[in-house]
């Protein structure tokens, strides 16, 4: 796979890579990674078939996982949330000595079960007529009727991209699409990894339950577990200044 985009911020410090999930780009921890700048040095990928980043003929973790490892030179806090969170912890599953620490925000190391709330975004997505686009406003007029949060409608927007006198879709959302299912699940192994790992769950999402502790902690016996109040399955966007806290803390940890 060819180089991931990635963007860095500050300029002293321990390392620390972010990785998004299903439909984000790296600015999507901006904030975050900026409120960490100052001590650190933070690097924002684009996921393989989104962003910046190459597009790949299909869905595979591992590779997405080796990508991941590519950007690091040094051993590096990798914190991933959601999809970005399975390919970080297989990163550090698949290359430990290149993870000194893991946060894994809002999923867990299991296959989920078939939901076709990702498949209508990306149905209602490719629907869209871009030649009829003239603004964004028409693109979110257009998005309206398939997905009516208005949130979610401008998340999955900022994936749409001025090309020339048109527009055109940044993710990779044919494949994406053709491979949900792989996305869903998550790839066997026996490997352990035996750094510090914090797993942070938002209290109003699905995605971490205690039926997932056992899949966990025999892959990560160093974990520990909080819950965000007030977040759902986008912590990072809906409780900020909480999960900055919570990395702040878990960086600066001796453990």
């Amino acid at each position: 796979m060819s180089e991931l985009h990635t963007t860095s911020l500050g300029e002293t410090g321990s390392p620390v890579v972010f990785c998004h999930g299903l439909f984000g780009q790296g600015r999507n921890w901006m904030q975050i990674g900026k409120a960490l700048a100052d001590r650190h040095r933070v690097t924002l990928v684009d996921m393989p078939n989104h962003g910046r980043s190459p597009w790949t003929e299909r869905v595979d973790y591992a590779e997405m996982a080796d990508a991941v490892a590519a950007t690091i030179d040094e051993p590096a806090a990798l914190v991933g949330h959601s999809m970005g969170g399975k390919a970080a912890m297989l990163a550090a599953l698949r290359h430990p000595e290149r993870v000194e620490r893991l946060c894994v925000v809002d999923v867990s190391p299991v296959s989920y079960r078939s939901s076709d709330e990702f498949r209508g975004f990306m149905d209602a997505m490719l629907g869209m007529d871009l030649a009829a686009i003239a603004s964004r406003p028409d693109a979110d007029a257009a998005l309206a009727p398939a997905v009516p949060d208005p949130g979610i409608r401008a998340f999955l927007l900022q994936n749409l991209q001025r090309d020339g006198e048109g527009w055109r879709w940044l993710p990779n959302l044919e494949v994406l699409r053709r491979d949900l299912d792989a996305l869903r699940g998550f790839p066997e192994t026996d490997a352990v990894y035996e750094g510090p790992v914090l797993w942070i769950a938002g209290a109003d999402s699905g995605y971490v339950r205690d039926e997932f502790r056992d899949e966990m902690e025999s892959r990560f016996p160093r974990v520990r577990r909080v819950t965000v109040k007030g977040a759902g399955h986008w912590v990072h966007s809906e409780q900020p200044a909480v999960m900055t806290g919570l990395l702040e803390r878990f960086l600066d940890d001796a453990d």
